[in-house]
């Protein structure tokens, strides 16, 4: 049995990881109780790995192949000497094939068990085995009570393939799910870890394949792909030591309507830090004068009217309009100018409020809308978009082509390809800050400028402002600031301090 595997690239939906499992059965000659035997093994390997000194174990079993994965965990910790409590919920009776197995070898190596009533007060840890990637209804009952009753506890919980009660595609809560400290999960990474609720229950994800041979993969399409800087940093090669600005990408930003400069001015510094070679800001005059005053490498036009973008568009490589642009007469002639324009370009904030209002297609554009924009393109609530982040972000690429970035935890690009959509697995809450969404604008736009593709500049763009944020809470997630994503940029796109 191989330890545990790094975490993969690829994800997948629950009817996919049974597609999986159902191929390492059939074709390659694995039964199933050796895949369960092997998935209780990683898992008690994993619980003694973390919690060393968790001597009192409790565990819930429901009545599927997820409790059949916990008996075997339960058996092996008594005959390590564990003191094992083993809560059943559902009629025992009902467990089939692998599962009724490994309950029988648990129960002939002298194990017990007991319905559940309530949890033992003083157990070390607890190892949740009540649901797998079969759950599509809420929780409701006694398991509802049971899930209840271990969030209410102190005691680390172990979730085994997946915090029970949250959707394996979706992320969503079915009524109920639990928090868990750690989630190990086989053969495929379930994509409902890295979507909707999932990075808020899941606690630290670790994988293990079970040996499957790489063959099974082989037939399946991952539904997703999960992206990190680490993978991503790739895409920003050394610079020939003959380049000059005019190589890097001359990136237009437009925005900052009054009260709002600051928006348009996060975008233009971080374009300017991620590697553009020249940055202007077509803002509103009122405030044109100052706004570079402590950024002088920023050139800086007021523009009153829209016919005076035009200049400003003729030079630039690429454009990105929305970080305050606002939706008075000014913003919307702005947009209404800026989208009959061929140049590639990055919307954000409230040009995509606009466009909501007037839908068109493009296909060389990044639109990057939080999840109220998103509800605002789509013509639907923001629950509805919450409550299927991969549905919400293709429909938005359907409806308005180029490539959509879906910001929030676990931010979702959808590019007009035949790759799946992919999720970034990396970031955190203290990125849910003013200014933040402008600094990815920013980003993505000078990536753009440099010569990656819309996808590419956006795939790695966000991994970059996540992996920026990280390196900013490592200081604290509250009271973070967009500016400290800047700070975090160069060193990150230089890759300065890797081993």
């Amino acid at each position: 049995m191989p330890d545990l595997d790094p975490l993969p690239h690829r994800l997948y939906r629950a009817d996919q990881v049974r597609n999986l499992d159902d191929i390492a059965i059939r074709q390659h000659g694995i039964p199933g109780i050796e895949l369960m035997n092997r998935a209780g093994l990683a898992a008690y390997r994993l619980l003694r790995a973390h919690w060393p000194t968790a001597r009192r174990l409790t565990v819930l079993a429901g009545i599927g192949n997820n409790g059949g994965d916990g008996y075997v965990v339960a058996r092996l910790a008594r005959a390590d000497g564990l003191s094992v409590r083993m809560l059943q919920l559902g009629d025992a009776a009902r467990l089939r094939g692998e599962a009724a197995a490994s309950c029988a070898a648990y129960g002939d190596a002298g194990g017990t068990l007991e319905p559940f009533q309530t949890l033992p007060p003083d157990t070390d840890l607890i190892v949740d085995a009540l649901f797998g990637t079969g759950l599509e209804r809420p929780v409701t009952g006694i398991w509802a009570d049971a899930i209840t009753a271990i969030n209410a506890q102190q005691a680390p919980v172990l979730a085994i393939d997946l915090p029970s009660g949250l959707h394996a595609d979706t992320g969503c809560v079915m009524g109920e799910a639990v928090h868990a400290s750690a989630t190990i999960t086989f053969i495929g990474l379930k994509q409902g870890l890295f979507v909707g609720k999932g990075p808020d229950y899941r606690g630290e994800v670790l994988f293990s394949s079970l040996a499957a041979p790489a063959a099974v993969y082989a037939q399946t399409t991952p539904s997703l792909r999960r992206i990190d800087w680490r993978q991503q940093a790739d895409s920003l090669r050394p610079r020939p030591r003959t380049a000059h600005k005019g190589d890097c990408g001359h990136v237009l930003i437009i925005g900052g309507a009054p009260g709002m400069s600051g928006a348009a001015r996060l975008a233009g510094e971080a374009a300017l830090r991620a590697g553009a070679g020249l940055v202007t800001i077509a803002t509103h005059p009122d405030h044109a004068a100052w706004l570079n005053l402590s950024r002088p490498e920023l050139m800086v036009s007021g523009v009153a009217e829209p016919g005076e973008l035009t200049p400003l568009i003729e030079r630039a490589d690429v454009l990105a309009i929305g970080p305050g642009l606002g939706r008075t007469n000014w913003g919307r002639g702005l947009w209404n100018h800026v989208k009959e324009q061929h140049t590639p370009l990055v919307v954000d904030a409230d040009a995509l409020n606009l466009l909501a209002e007037s839908p068109l297609s493009r296909p060389d554009w990044v639109l990057t809308p939080h999840p109220g924009e998103a509800a605002r393109l789509l013509g639907v609530s923001i629950a509805e978009v919450e409550q299927d982040r991969p549905h919400a972000v293709a429909e938005i690429q359907r409806r308005f082509g180029g490539v959509v970035v879906l910001k929030g935890a676990g931010t979702l690009i959808r590019g007009d390809s035949q790759r799946p959509s992919s999720v970034c697995s990396e970031g955190n809450p203290g990125m849910a800050t003013a200014g933040a969404g402008d600094v990815l604008t920013g980003l993505i736009a000078a990536l753009r400028g440099q010569g990656l593709d819309a996808e590419a500049a956006a795939c790695t763009g966000v991994c970059l402002h996540a992996a920026a944020g990280d390196q900013a809470a490592r200081g604290g997630e509250r009271g973070l600031i967009a500016s400290d994503l800047i700070a975090a940029l160069r060193p990150l796109a230089n890759r300065i301090g890797e081993h």
